[in-house]
Parts: structure tokens; sequence; C-alpha cells
């Protein structure tokens, strides 16, 4: 599965990169995400960790996250590391110029189910991060 967001954000695009990469943040603008925390010390950097709390279509989903790229300022990817939803995450920030950014999403991966459910999870799945990314433009205005 890959599901797509891109939303522009009428903000600095370092601004915008520096809330959008630091893990804390998402449970303020992602729906079903209860607690993000930095398990890794210093700054983030390849290879930093965090684990999160969050639930999908009424389950608990308890992951650590790893740092596989990140371009200070540009782009940040990151990969479970432990989960029982593997997923990879890349979100980048590019400036529109006149302080406004766009924010682009790639999130692959997900949980194994039937073939015949695939679809239906997709759709919703899809749907689910397109409101975050509405969430997290409107929000950050």
């Amino acid at each position: 599965m890959e599901l797509t967001a891109v939303v522009d954000i009428p903000r600095p695009a370092a601004e915008v990169f520096d809330y959008i990469a630091d893990s804390r943040n998402n449970p303020a603008w992602q729906k079903g995400m209860r607690k993000c925390e930095w398990i890794s010390d210093g700054p983030i950097a390849l290879g930093s960790r965090y684990q999160q709390e969050a639930s999908f279509l009424g389950r608990e989903v308890i992951s650590v996250f790893e740092v596989t790229e990140y371009s200070p300022g540009k782009s940040i990817a990151f990969e479970t590391v432990e989960s029982t939803f593997p997923i990879t995450v890349c979100r980048s920030v590019a400036d529109l110029g006149d302080g406004t950014c766009r924010v682009s999403a790639v999130i692959g991966g997900g949980p194994k189910v039937p073939q015949f459910l695939q679809g239906v999870i997709g759709r919703i799945a899809q749907r689910s991060v397109r409101k975050d990314y509405d969430r997290l433009r409107e929000m950050l205005r």
C-alpha cells in the first residue's frame, strides 16, 4: 500500500519542516496518535529513534521508528523497526516563495490483511492521511 498527501501551508518552509520532523508533534495533528517520544538522545539525525502509541481501526499500535533519511530543512524519512503495523514515512518540504511551502508525504506498507480487505483498508487509510495533512495545514496557518 502506498499513500500520499500534498498540502500548501502559508508559513516558512524551515519552520514547517522543524515541526513535522519532530515526532513529538504528531499527536497534535494526526488522528489516532496518542503519544510520540524520542528514545534517542541529541538532535534529530540519521539513526535517531522514537516510539509512538496510536490506534488504527480500533486496534492499539505501538511502534518504534528509525530515521532512515535526513536532509535538514528539506526531508526526513522514518521506518518502523518494531511494530505490528510496519510502515515507512517520507515527508518533504519545498519553499514556494512568498512565505509559503509545500509539504509532501509518502507512506508505504501497512498491516497485513486478507486480499479482499486491502482495497477497503487502503481507501480508509488514504482518507485518514489526507485529513491528517489537511489538519496540519489548518493548524499551522
